[in-house]
């Protein structure tokens, strides 16, 4: 019987198990496919800066966990598995219009280092075409190539003893035990659900749900830093590759696939945004399917009704940059410590607020 039996072998799910086996706990994880394969594979691996001490909400304090954190969690996993995930920092610019004009004083309250350019200080550092808004330069981002960080979590979490059982779902909790597919009864300690967009399932209750997002990935010149214009960015990878992202379309249900549509869309938008990039030639386009939640913040605390059985899932576009600040929570809940960041935000029978403002987007 392991200490803790975690359901979804997500990023959010294994970089919990790997903190949990690195404190002492014993750890089964359990996926209805392979281990990192849906939406912590698809994604782009944008880790904006953050500070955990000023920030104003919950949610930012999370990823100011993640970004102070990320640079020795990703040496600390090359050290154990030998496999480079990726990570680099690289600046940023971010484009923000009217409706987001108070951003930045949300980002100068957390101590972000900033600066504001002008139309034509943005194009002496970038190619750029059209890009729709005030642009700001933000230093502190970073990056992470999504399916290199997912390899090593699962080599680490391998390392330290972590049961892994993937092609193995779960279908229902009964009478204290997990039920898995094959109706096989799993009995542990605690349960965390991290199973992303399928969480909901689990819990027989609304709140998670899927939304289609469709990436573009690009061969040829391109940006140095990451331009984030709304729910559109070009992430440049350093190697000749340039990443294009993204689409959103909680219409699409659990269909994950790629669309003509969806792709021309994105391809448009790169060729406008940084026009050199007309001449790239498409090397590959994939779609994922994010955790999404009516306020787009996630769930993260007890189930009620169980005494024994934890939620972290619904963290929509930034399962990457939340996920080691969520680990880091889901530890001292699942030990009986308190946690460092105030869970009622995240409460999985809070009301959705409408108008949850992070400092990022993306």
């Amino acid at each position: 019987m392991p200490d803790v039996a975690i359901i979804g072998g997500g990023i959010i799910g294994l970089t919990s198990a790997y903190h949990l086996a690195r404190g002492g706990a014993s750890v089964a994880v359990y996926d209805r496919g392979d281990f990192g394969k849906e939406a912590s594979w698809a994604g782009a691996g944008i880790l904006p800066p953050g500070n955990p001490d000023r920030a104003a909400m919950s949610i930012d304090k999370l990823r100011g966990i993640g970004s102070q954190r990320f640079a020795a969690f990703s040496a600390e996993l090359r050290d154990l598995t030998g496999i480079d995930n990726g990570y680099r920092r690289c600046g940023g610019i971010e484009f923000l219009t009217a409706e987001d004009a108070d951003v930045p004083g949300v980002w100068a309250a957390e101590g972000i280092s900033f600066e504001h350019l002008s139309a034509s200080e943005a194009r002496k550092l970038e190619p750029l075409g059209e890009a729709e808004g005030e642009s700001y330069l933000i230093p502190g981002f970073a990056q992470v190539r999504n399916p290199w960080h997912m390899r090593a979590l699962v080599a680490a979490c391998a390392k330290l003893g972590v049961r892994l059982y993937p092609n193995t779902g779960a279908e229902r909790f009964a009478d204290g035990a997990l039920v898995l597919a094959n109706e096989e009864r799993v009995t542990a300690g605690r349960y965390l659900l991290a199973a992303g967009a399928w969480s909901a399932n689990l819990l027989r209750a609304p709140g998670v749900f899927p939304v289609r997002g469709q990436i573009a990935l690009l061969r040829g010149a391109s940006c140095s830093r990451v331009l984030m214009l709304g729910k559109r960015y070009l992430v440049p990878r350093g190697d000749g590759l340039t990443l294009v992202g993204s689409t959103e379309e909680p219409e699409a249900g659990f269909e994950k696939r790629t669309t003509p549509e969806g792709v021309a869309e994105l391809l448009a938008f790169a060729r406008r945004t940084v026009p050199a990039l007309a001449s790239a030639a498409l090397e590959a386009s994939w779609a994922g399917l994010r955790p999404g939640s009516p306020d787009g913040s996630p769930f993260i605390g007890p189930v009620p009704g169980w005494d024994n059985v934890f939620v972290a899932a619904g963290h929509f576009r930034a399962g990457v940059q939340l996920s080691i600040g969520t680990a880091q929570v889901v530890c001292e809940l699942l030990t009986g410590k308190p946690t460092s960041v105030a869970l009622e935000a995240f409460a999985l029978d809070r009301k959705p607020e409408a108008n949850v403002k992070s400092a990022f987007r993306s």
